[in-house]
């Protein structure tokens, strides 16, 4: 064995163990021991290691030899485990994210052996895979959080965290359903059923959420107090909404809930069952009206678009729709290309009121010369 000389006074030192290229770290805290690999042969980067090490020993924030071996797969059991503790709605949907794309990079790996690098190098190669950035920076957010917990945990599980990119987002889905598409979608609607019907107007009249209409039970419709109640904790950002049906909503749901128990669903099937997935039946929806792209979310942004061409206050329109934050609120508010036309029309009659208005011309006999003033 040979020791080094050139100790970390009173903290550790080095050592290179027999038959062995790398030399071995030796360092103290509070009085217990650690040994661990250099990785490397090369004594002057050994000892700047071990410095290193002899500081976060001696530091608030250490992580022990044996902490550092953890793998990236034992983070996200921790955040499995903090997300469902916490009850959050996007537990299944980060589940999904990581065992996917994420695990299979990343999970057989220490999380110690997680670099920038590497993290960018995933992001470029998800984009090559097709994927958008909105996409792969959720992806992120769930590694990120990994890291993040990792770190907070006693004993620390995690030393360092990576830093992590922000790709920049793009609203690209621009659906609406214009003034004219309403009544073919929802012809094409009541063909399907009276709860697809139902669940159209619902959703294009107050913008709520796909999960926040398919869930809804009997108890939350007051078809005689004209109102429709969203429990919080049952909200994507868990706050109770409360809003009064319009005569069109009201007539749909009546026999939506005749008959049912306070805990029924409201959007059953004509057999009795829940509405869950009902993506075909919107396809021959909306292939049925001509508009073979839009999307039920189109209708949570054609809400929006509509309350505020109404002239109700952003304030009520965010409050009807559940939008917390005004950025994304201001997101789905997109203006129109109608917008605009309009904007152009009010524009032309207010330069028509102005032009006709009497004008005041200038005598010109009145202004004085400027040039012959020194």
């Amino acid at each position: 064995m040979k020791a080094d000389t050139n100790k970390v006074r009173g903290s550790g030192s080095l050592w290179l163990p027999p038959n062995s290229r790398n030399y071995q770290l030796v360092y103290y805290r509070h009085g217990k021991v650690y040994r661990e690999s250099s990785r490397t042969s090369d004594e002057r980067k050994a000892r700047r290691l071990l410095q290193r090490r002899v500081a976060e020993a001696n530091g608030d924030f250490f992580v022990a030899p044996e902490t550092r071996r953890i793998k990236v797969d034992e983070l996200a059991e921790d955040m499995m485990r903090d997300y469902k503790l916490s009850g959050r709605k996007s537990t299944s949907d980060v589940k999904t994210r990581y065992e996917t794309h994420l695990k299979p990079i990343f999970g057989h790996l220490p999380a110690a052996a997680i670099t920038s690098a590497a993290i960018g190098k995933y992001a470029v190669d998800r984009q090559e895979e097709g994927a958008e950035n909105g996409t792969i920076n959720r992806e992120l957010s769930a590694l990120k959080r990994m890291f993040h917990l990792g770190k907070k945990c006693t004993p620390r599980k995690v030393a360092d965290i990576p830093t992590f990119p922000r790709l920049a987002e793009r609203n690209v889905r621009k659906g609406f359903v214009e003034d004219a598409t309403y009544q073919p979608l929802a012809d094409a609607a009541a063909s399907v059923g009276i709860w697809m019907r139902a669940m159209f107007e619902v959703a294009f009249s107050f913008g709520w959420r796909l999960s926040e209409v398919a869930n809804l039970r009997v108890a939350q419709v007051n078809v005689t107090g004209g109102t429709i109640r969203l429990y919080p904790g049952e909200t994507k950002n868990d706050e109770g909404r409360i809003v009064i049906m319009t005569d069109t909503v009201r007539r749909l749901l009546e026999p939506c809930v005749a008959g049912k128990s306070p805990s029924d669903y409201v959007f059953t099937r004509a057999n009795g069952k829940r509405v869950r997935d009902f993506r075909g039946a919107w396809k021959k929806v909306c292939e049925q009206a001509g508009v073979p792209e839009l999307l039920f979310h189109d209708l949570r942004r054609t809400a929006v678009r509509n309350m505020v061409r109404s002239g109700i206050p952003e304030r009520v329109a965010m409050q009807i729709s559940g939008h917390k934050t005004r950025s994304i609120f201001d997101r789905y508010n997109i203006v129109s290309e109608r917008d605009l036309r309009d904007a152009a029309r009010a524009i032309e009659r207010r330069s028509a009121e102005v032009a006709s208005a009497p004008q005041r011309i200038p005598d010109p006999s009145a202004v004085p010369d400027r040039t012959s003033i020194n």
